[in-house]
């Protein structure tokens, strides 16, 4: 592992820990040559999931992608970034459960919604409404109703 500060090629691990909930190893590294400290993170390299979209066109699934849009919806709320990263990690984590790696872009974008309308209602209906696109306010009212009902 070469370090992100010198790019010295040696480093030694002071300290592993398995996250919880999730197939990631976290490491916290020392450079040999400059003695900064990093953090990385292992996980293991899996089939490519392929995310079918609205139009039928075909692309490889993106963690970084998915992160952004969910990182978009969460702005300016009070959600520390480790929540979002285990949002990500137990959606990835259903989606390579699944029996194919063709995933519709339809079944991702409702298990995001489902977890962020638990994390917060706010980033759930900025989600929602660029997710489902909302024609006019009649249809965003409806979501905001079904909301305070659930």
């Amino acid at each position: 592992m070469k370090c992100p500060y010198c790019n010295h090629g040696e480093t030694k691990v002071n300290d592993t820990r398995e996250a919880a909930d999730s197939d990631v190893t976290r490491r916290r590294r020392e450079c040999l040559k400059c003695a900064k400290r990093f953090t990385t993170y292992e996980r293991v390299e899996m089939l490519d999931l392929r995310v079918v979209k609205k139009d039928g066109s075909i692309e490889g699934f993106e963690r970084d992608k998915l992160r952004r849009g969910i990182l978009k919806a969460c702005e300016k709320r009070p959600i520390p970034i480790e929540k979002v990263d285990q949002v990500l990690d137990s959606i990835e984590s259903e989606l390579r459960k699944e029996d194919s790696t063709e995933i519709p872009s339809s079944v991702i974008g409702e298990k995001v919604m489902d977890r962020l309308k638990k994390l917060d209602k706010i980033a759930y209906i900025r989600f929602a409404s660029v997710y489902r696109d909302f024609a006019d306010l009649k249809t965003f009212e409806k979501a905001l109703r079904s909301l305070q009902k659930g």
